[in-house]
């Protein structure tokens, strides 16, 4: 298994004496000619992946170029191969190969990251689950969902909401993440606080080990304690353990009754109190507590046109409650806000029920990471640390960087005892593209 997925120094030195080869395969079906002027090696593979993914091997430097970089044009790698599977076979077949001869594979989904993960550090083989987006089955009893790796997670809300339940996951990316990366790399989003996390929501993982074993562990069990639970072994592994092609996911009803609420307070200390008095409050219908900081709004502002609901305040807050019965539900929110408002911990705020101005108020909290893009070059840093201590993070970088960032800011999730914010630096000028 160490052949094939681990990011080898040591392959730098074979794959090295290719790197300069453009494998572009004519219309005119002469693959093979092509091929046979390539070392054995690589002819012999890629001949074999012509067989295996007819019309799915990507070889043009132009079609590569989105695959070798990541979201925030930070890094890039050199791949010269990209390979589209449909099927686990297939993803079978191409690690087999690959692990006989030691070559290097870059598993890909939406390539959404943005911290560098989904894009090669060298030439590696790029295998993206693009095409691997089949729903295989969704049990409306149960809510559980089983579908393949590369399905789009926003096409999977959309198609649980006509079935009237709704994913446990939400991310600012899910026009483009795949359900494959999100388990991957273990994505809390914005309902990890009403939801848990894929430990949890996921109930069963299809993985091809990099010797091309197929692993099913692909129960749709909500208890299972048949032996060991390898499926957690590969949630968060980000394929280093091997490539998640399918995943089975309970799904929650979809809540008659949803509200957002933006709301602005001074300093940090209050936003913590009234996180403490909405847990309170709120209590089973809070699905969501997330934070951003004036830096933030300024941001959103300037380069998105995006307005502020409410008067300029240090820091904001959204608050999303979801439960099934909207009396109830609003009669709640509305004594949290009167107390909350009562007590000084909040100045202005703002309460969304229809489902346009909701999305409204959270293109504030999603859409900061395009706002900071625009600003310059960005520095990501996504930490845990108690929620207590989580902005002195972004304090302590100011003072630390000073005039030579543009701008620092913080924002995140603050619903969990020991959330994983993210703290950004804009630099003004971006770092030279290049192998990291």
């Amino acid at each position: 298994m160490m052949g094939t997925l681990p990011r080898m120094l040591k392959l730098r030195a074979v794959l090295g004496r290719h790197q300069n080869l453009c494998w572009n395969f004519p219309s005119s079906g002469s693959e093979t000619t092509i091929l046979s002027k390539l070392p054995p090696w690589t002819s012999a593979g890629l001949l074999l992946a012509v067989n295996i993914l007819p019309g799915r091997v990507v070889t043009d430097p132009d079609l590569l170029e989105s695959n070798n970089e990541d979201w925030l044009k930070s890094v890039r790698g050199s791949s010269e191969v990209l390979l589209r599977p449909q099927t686990s076979q297939e993803v079978s077949q191409i690690l087999k190969y690959c692990n006989s001869r030691n070559l290097a594979v870059n598993p890909q989904g939406g390539n959404t990251g943005l911290v560098g993960g989904s894009v090669p550090v060298y030439d590696e083989i790029i295998l993206s689950t693009a095409l691997m987006n089949h729903i295989r089955s969704f049990d409306s009893i149960s809510g559980i969902l089983t579908c393949q790796a590369g399905c789009v997670l926003e096409d999977l809300s959309l198609y649980l909401e006509q079935r009237d339940h709704i994913m446990p996951l939400d991310l600012g990316a899910k026009g483009s993440c795949h359900i494959g990366g999100n388990v991957a790399t273990n994505a809390g989003g914005l309902r990890l606080l009403r939801y848990g996390s894929l430990h949890g929501t996921v109930l069963g993982l299809e993985v091809v080990l990099a010797d091309g074993q197929v692993l099913d562990c692909l129960a749709t069990l909500r208890k299972d304690n048949t032996g060991y639970d390898l499926k957690q072994l590969f949630i968060g592994s980000e394929g280093t353990l091997g490539v998640i092609t399918a995943a089975s996911i309970l799904c929650p009803r979809k809540p008659k009754s949803v509200n957002v609420a933006f709301l602005g307070c001074e300093t940090f200390e209050q936003l913590l109190k009234t996180f403490q008095l909405c847990r309170g409050m709120l209590g089973e219908i809070l699905s969501a507590y997330e934070f951003l900081d004036s830096e933030c709004m300024r941001l959103l502002n300037t380069h998105l046109k995006l307005a502020n609901p409410v008067r300029d305040c240090q820091f904001y807050i959204v608050i999303e409650t979801s439960g099934s019965e909207p009396t109830h539900d609003e009669e709640k929110l509305h004594n949290f806000l009167e107390e909350a408002m009562t007590s000084s911990l909040v100045s202005e705020g703002t309460v969304a029920t229809e489902d346009s101005k909701i999305k409204a108020l959270w293109s504030l909290r999603e859409r900061i990471t395009e706002a900071m893009a625009h600003d310059g070059y960005t520095y990501k840093y996504d930490v845990s640390l108690p929620v207590e201590e989580l902005y002195q993070l972004v304090t302590d970088m100011r003072e630390r960087v000073g005039g030579r960032a543009k701008s620092v800011v913080g924002y995140g999730h603050c619903g969990r005892w020991k959330p994983p914010p993210e703290h950004h630096l804009s630099g003004q000028r971006p770092r030279p593209l290049g192998r990291h």
